[in-house]
């Protein structure tokens, strides 16, 4: 393990860019929920345990026309627990790393919890590829419009169920929902993502000395981890932080079985002396 914290720094250390790809796990550190499997998830949410809804069950946007309370129930509870959510000094950590090298450093995630953002990335160099609880859009599609989160949503903690009034489009008044790509989603409107996905695939191109470090990304929902071998192709310099999948196909990085801010703080303690 100290070898592969020692290669992981000496990467950082020299890189001239870093790309930050991040899913689920990453946030762990910072109190929020692991929903591996529907145990983890029923763990954190009794109540969904008793009406026996698992976490893809409940992220379905049909949910919003057909029990509208039941589905701003569980994202307004989100929406609240990622706003008073503290990033962990891992993002931090990062984030200094980055602004010590000539390229800087962007992200690419599958979270939709906005911590990169209240870390301190701006909006155009976090890569929201799943979209972001913190905007909303119309249920019904009337217009293309996306727009910031500025609602309250009052839950039940008994029944997990949203009182009303539930959150509004502007324009026709109708059911807002978020505007975040769910399973099963063909409403989701990805205009908000695509503009910082495609100025993230152009800076990455530009920086071929770039190291990638991937945190708290499974093999459920792959898209990170794929995105991040993509991105590490050319170098092979990927450094993979997970506490349960940490390996590396043909060897070609570096494999953590840590949580994300141990194996950061590991890193930075052989990265301070040398920089």
């Amino acid at each position: 393990m100290s070898q592969e914290v020692e290669r992981a720094a000496e990467w950082i250390g020299g890189a001239g860019a870093l790309l930050v790809c991040a899913g689920a796990g990453m946030g762990v550190d910072s109190g929020l929920p692991d929903f591996r499997g529907d145990e983890g998830f029923w763990r954190a949410y009794p109540s969904y345990a008793r009406l026996g809804l698992s976490f893809v069950e409940l992220a379905d946007p049909g949910h919003f026309g057909a029990d509208p309370e039941l589905a701003w129930g569980f994202y307004g509870h989100r929406l609240q627990l990622y706003r008073e959510t503290v990033p962990h000094p891992g993002f931090e950590l990062l984030r200094k790393w980055g602004a010590a090298m000539p390229g800087g450093s962007r992200v690419f995630t599958s979270n939709v919890d906005g911590q990169f953002q209240k870390a301190g990335w701006p909006d155009g160099h976090v890569g929201e590829v799943h979209g972001s609880i913190h905007h909303l859009q119309c249920f019904t599609g009337c217009t293309d419009r996306i727009w910031p989160a500025d609602v309250e949503v009052d839950v039940d903690p008994e029944t997990m169920r949203a009182r009303h009034p539930l959150p509004a489009c502007p324009d026709c008044g109708g059911l807002a929902r978020p505007n975040i790509l769910m399973f099963g989603d063909f409403g989701w409107l990805p205009d908000r993502s695509d503009g910082p996905l495609t100025a993230l695939t152009e800076w990455r191109r530009k920086h071929r000395d770039l190291v990638v470090v991937e945190l708290g990304a499974g093999q459920a929902v792959p898209t990170v981890r794929r995105y991040a071998e993509l991105a590490s192709a050319a170098t092979g310099r990927l450094i993979r932080i997970n506490p349960r999948e940490a390996d590396v196909r043909h060897g070609r990085g570096v494999s953590l079985p840590l949580s994300s801010l141990d194996a950061l703080s590991r890193i930075d303690a052989r990265l301070t002396p040398a920089r």
